[in-house]
């Protein structure tokens, strides 16, 4: 039944590809402002207006990401996520490791993903290649499972570094994209492997 509903989905995707252009330009916008302007991002209710602009926005992408893989391959991701998130928090509640002292670390593992992924793009542009696609996919879930243990650290405080109360948003917004981009990397992996 599920499969018959994700039909009129994709080709709504397929038809209107402006609503997903005009979501990834709301997106960027709404991320630029909240991580790099403090007066928004700590202004009620204007940090809550732009936070759910940035939710709804990513959720659209990300839903119309996900109407391009199998429903089975959609589920099994979301799964793996959820225990994987879930993991990471408790690990984070109760392990001596001081994620936040290694920032310096996570910087450099963002420049690992975006470099990888500019040149996975340019290779699979000329050639698809399936096993670079799941090494690309299985470092950026790697990475982005590191940034969620940093970020889950930095909000439950008592470490080297800790989130300000004030900068509620900022965590929200920190965590939700780190759990996004382990659900889209995850789905690339199943979703490759399916193919």
């Amino acid at each position: 039944m599920l499969s018959f509903a994700k039909q009129p989905v994709r080709s709504f995707v397929v038809k209107n590809p402006a609503i997903y252009w005009a979501s990834y330009a709301v997106y960027i916008v709404t991320h630029i402002v909240l991580v790099c302007c403090k007066g928004p991002r700590r202004r009620f209710p204007w940090n809550v207006i732009l936070l759910a602009l940035f939710t709804l926005a990513l959720s659209y992408m990300t839903g119309t990401i996900s109407s391009y893989y199998d429903t089975k391959s959609v589920f099994l991701a979301l799964g793996i996520t959820a225990v994987v998130c879930i993991a990471v928090t408790v690990f984070c509640f109760q392990t001596k490791v001081d994620f936040t002292k290694c920032t310096g670390l996570f910087c450099v593992l963002g420049i690992v993903v975006f470099v990888t992924g500019i040149i996975t793009v340019i290779v699979l542009s000329f050639k698809y290649i399936p096993w670079l696609h799941m090494l690309y996919a299985a470092i950026g879930a790697i990475v982005f499972t590191l940034f969620l243990a940093y970020h889950t650290q930095l909000l439950i405080g008592n470490r080297k570094h800790s989130i300000n109360p004030e900068e509620y948003v900022f965590a929200a917004l920190s965590i939700y994209v780190d759990v996004i981009q382990i659900f889209l990397f995850i789905l690339q992996i199943i979703g490759a492997s399916q193919r």
